[in-house]
């Protein structure tokens, strides 16, 4: 195993902080503790680098502490998030620039989760071959407890020395550890955990993790990692307990992390596997029923009749959720489901446009252009039971909604499995 000793100096150029400022500002965020957002940084850019620079030369550089911010769960609960400065994620990014080629070539081939090229999808792939190729359906689904909080700042230096052993670096890496939380305008000391949040936290916690990798493979068990969601493959109901049994005391003994053995549990292929949004079955793929719920909720949102918005600005805030919803579930088998959601999402907008007409003589007009005789109906336009009547199909035909740029959800291919490599 090669060990890298002199790597700070890397660091040590505008050229490599420019470039990690660049990552920073795409990726957003919000301010920290300071309360510099990434636009006030940028614009005093110069001054801000080199200032950055002197102290990092000097090593007066200090991590600030984290902004905690708290997040709704799926689940109902809250997930905390630790905010760093614009500064420390200039530095955090740096640091993550110089050790990702280090540490990632020799990652778990099942690890999928924060690493450049690897996705859920392929995450959802690699877990369907192990299912149906490889005959493996019976699956232990594991939780862990606050895995990012929990995370032990000593073995996070232990695992880091194994490759690299730059003394300036390890320190740096500690200050961010130890760097602390502010909730409020309370300072709260950091004993534990990688904030969820900060830049080099996702390469800290795969780094930490990849040794429970590594030691479920010298034991020939087949994992699939997204982050710290885990799943491990078995051939029969016996071997996945003794998995279990393996797994927790790795994780809980070695690795000092809580596994949550409320969620925790084995399933079988044939009831479906819950991973990263899908539930993996025997034979095909579906989506879940919350990632559903939430999908409609967001829809619901912006096609409210009362909304006021003509339907061209319905349908630019709409195609991005649309798009982004189909993108990430056409994995699975959901044809008919997407044929359903198009309805229901083209009746929304007939809904809208019918309300927007306000009047029915509107609705009359625009038949009459479309070559129908008169008579029609007068309807209630604010009626959802009318969005669904023969007129407003007649006014506005699915092939009307394509021509005015509402993206085909129904139309994408689903079922195909990504490359898992």
């Amino acid at each position: 195993m090669r060990v890298h000793f002199s790597l700070y100096g890397r660091m040590l150029s505008l050229q490599a902080l420019y470039m990690a400022y660049k990552q920073v500002r795409k990726n957003r965020g919000a301010a920290g503790i300071d309360g510099q957002s990434i636009g006030d940084f940028t614009q005093n850019l110069e001054k801000e680098l080199k200032q950055l620079l002197l102290e990092l030369k000097e090593k007066r550089y200090q991590a600030q502490p984290v902004k905690r911010v708290e997040i709704d769960k799926d689940d109902g609960g809250k997930r905390s998030l630790g905010i760093p400065t614009v500064r420390d994620r200039i530095v955090q990014q740096c640091l993550a620039n110089i050790m990702t080629p280090i540490f990632d070539p020799h990652f778990h081939p099942s690890s999928y989760g924060y690493r450049a090229g690897r996705s859920c999808h392929q995450a959802i792939s690699k877990a369907t071959l192990f299912i149906r190729r490889y005959n493996k359906r019976h699956v232990v689904d594991m939780d862990l407890s606050k895995c990012f909080d929990m995370l032990d700042h000593d073995l996070i230096i232990k695992f880091v020395r194994k490759r690299l052993t730059d003394g300036s670096i390890l320190g740096l890496i500690k200050q961010f550890l130890k760097s602390g939380v502010m909730v409020g305008s309370t300072f709260e000391s950091s004993e534990l955990g990688s904030p969820q949040g900060g830049v080099i936290s996702p390469l800290l916690s795969n780094i930490y993790l990849d040794e429970f990798d590594q030691e479920m493979m010298k034991r020939k068990h087949r994992i699939v990692r997204y982050a710290d969601d885990i799943l491990i493959f078995c051939t029969s109901k016996s071997g996945a307990e003794n998995a279990l049994k393996v797994a927790s005391k790795i994780l809980e003994v070695t690795l000092k992390l809580k596994v949550n053995e409320r969620k925790t549990h084995i399933a079988h292929s044939d009831t479906g596997i819950k991973f990263l949004g899908v539930i993996i079955g025997s034979n095909y793929t579906r989506i879940q029923e919350k990632k559903l719920k939430n999908f409609k909720v967001k829809v619901k949102q912006l096609t409210k009749r009362n909304g006021g918005s003509n339907l061209a600005q319905r349908l630019k805030w709409l195609n991005p959720v649309l798009r982004g919803f189909v993108n990430y579930f056409k994995i699975a088998n959901i044809s008919s489901k997407l044929k359903g959601l198009a309805s229901w999402v083209r009746r929304r907008l007939r809904a809208v446009q019918l309300t927007l007409w306000k009047k029915p003589t509107k609705l009359h007009r625009r038949l009459k252009q479309l070559k129908y005789k008169p008579p029609f109906k007068f309807i209630k336009m604010k009626s959802w039971r009318n969005s669904g009547s023969p007129l407003a199909h007649y006014a506005m035909p699915n092939k009307w909604f394509k021509e005015i740029g509402l993206y085909s959800i129904d139309e994408v291919e689903t079922g195909v499995l990504a490359s898992y490599y």
